[in-house]
């Protein structure tokens, strides 16, 4: 059995891919726990030392690597090399930091020496999504490396190309064979490789569903996990905000990557006595979006990464529409059923209950909702099942601070700027928008074994 990456603009066949048997999958994690018996004796320096080269060659094949992402899922090209770039800005940040976050912490007890060492487990395994097909595996795969342990991947399958590319990143560094290593699986072979002895633990990126089967997979062995799943962030534009700034924020964070973003301002929610000009405003920038050949520089908005993903949105709209919300720009009437085009479409008037509120849409879809007071925002924008991220625009730096850090129950909230991932800070969510965290150095922490260690006189 094999499966095709598909050109979701040209729909041209890139390559096809070969399913491991399990003789494979078992020859590979003999190949990472051997590797791992080596790379955790390597001092937290050396690690560092060595990861650091996936720096250059990121950048040395930023071409081509931002190429096949491009072609695999549709990201236009400008974006594609943008995330190349971050990835390599990620690879520094830890290989300058990493040796210092994993520092034995000492602890003053009545013992005369005690301390809590981070150590390594062994194999992590990673379930890993399309839509940001480098970012998300590097950004798992460097400080759980660099904590000590190895790593293998299963990416989706429509773009096992970029894996491929990944891998020979990999293969191309100055580390032990095994220390990254590719799965080529379909999902029922997914709790085989869970449950071997040899895998500590498992991370996973995608949806709600798929999370929870592959948590309940971990918890059947204890195995630890950590879940980055969906999001429908809410972005709230307070009465007295910059409506330039909110409105470029807004739509900068809805439209990346088409709109294929856990963390997308998927709904905002906007003080009544600026809903019309916020509205007004917003209208504009989203006509100017370009659609069209995501390998043109110029172009914004590519299409959707597969046919089947552009009809579970076009979906997801209709009903919306059925519920009540109403279509300020593209929705249905501009969709084209012959490609994997979906139009940037702007929903207003949504209301709790509808899909567009509901739920999240993982396309080029806003969803503008009317808030009577600051109270009423916050209260709608926690009426969510997400916890992922947000965001709050006010002229009150204090209050957006307070509402940030004490009112919004959400994995983060940024004040006055759209919500992004940075390596320095960490990245995950509450509710079904996951468990456990990313990035910074708190992501070293999660597949490490935080040990106690006490000494006394004898």
């Amino acid at each position: 059995m094999s499966f095709s990456s598909i050109n979701p603009y040209t729909k041209n066949v890139i390559a096809s891919h070969e399913l491991d048997d399990s003789s494979r999958v078992d020859d590979i994690l003999e190949m990472s726990h051997r590797a791992f018996l080596k790379w955790k004796k390597q001092p937290i320096e050396s690690r560092c030392d060595k990861v650091l080269g996936l720096k250059k060659l990121l950048l040395d094949r930023k071409k081509d690597l931002a190429l096949m992402i491009t072609q695999e899922m549709g990201k236009p090209l400008a974006e594609s090399i943008k995330e190349i770039e971050k990835c390599a800005t990620m690879v520094q940040y830890y290989a300058d930091n990493a040796e210092e976050f994993l520092q034995d912490v000492f602890i003053k007890t009545h013992f005369e020496k005690s301390f809590v060492t981070y150590q390594p487990q062994g194999i992590i395994f990673g379930i890993m999504p399309w839509n940001f097909p480098l970012w998300q595996v590097l950004r798992f795969t460097v400080p759980t490396l660099l904590a000590g342990n190895t790593v293998i991947v299963k990416h989706a399958p429509n773009v096992w190309g970029c894996q491929k590319l990944i891998q020979d990143l990999f293969d191309d560094l100055d580390v032990a064979e095994g220390v990254f290593q590719s799965l080529y699986i379909d999902v029922p072979m997914v709790e085989e490789v869970v449950s071997d002895h040899r895998v500590r633990g498992g991370s996973f990126t995608g949806s709600v569903g798929a999370g929870r089967k592959f948590a309940e997979v971990c918890g059947r062995y204890l195995k630890k996990c950590v879940l980055e799943l969906g999001g429908s962030d809410a972005y709230l534009v307070l009465e007295d905000a910059s409506l330039e700034q909110a409105v470029q924020s807004c739509v900068t964070s809805r439209f990346i990557n088409g709109g294929q973003s856990c963390v997308a301002a998927k709904r905002w929610i906007v003080h009544k006595a600026v809903y019309d000009e916020f509205l007004e405003k917003s209208l504009k920038l989203i006509i100017d979006i370009q659609q069209g050949n995501p390998e043109e520089l110029t172009t914004r908005l590519g299409p959707l990464a597969r046919f089947d993903l552009k009809e579970k949105v076009a979906a997801q709209v209709e009903k919306s529409i059925a519920q009540g919300s109403h279509v300020v720009l593209g929705g249905p009437d501009h969709c084209d059923p012959k490609d994997n085009f979906y139009p940037a479409t702007l929903l207003a008037e949504v209301k709790p209950g509808q899909v567009a509120f509901e739920e999240e849409i993982f396309g080029p879809v806003a969803s503008l909702i009317k808030a009577n007071s600051t109270k009423e925002a916050i209260e709608l924008a926690n009426r969510s099942a997400f916890g992922l991220g947000g965001a709050v625009f006010t002229a009150d730096k204090d209050l957006g601070e307070d509402i940030a850090r004490n009112q919004l129950d959400t994995g983060g909230v940024f004040v006055n700027d759209f919500y992004k991932s940075v390596p320095s800070l960490p990245f995950g969510g509450v509710k079904s928008s996951g468990i456990g965290r990313e990035l910074s150095q708190f992501s070293l922490y999660e597949f490490t074994n935080l040990k106690t260690v006490v000494v006394n006189e004898s």
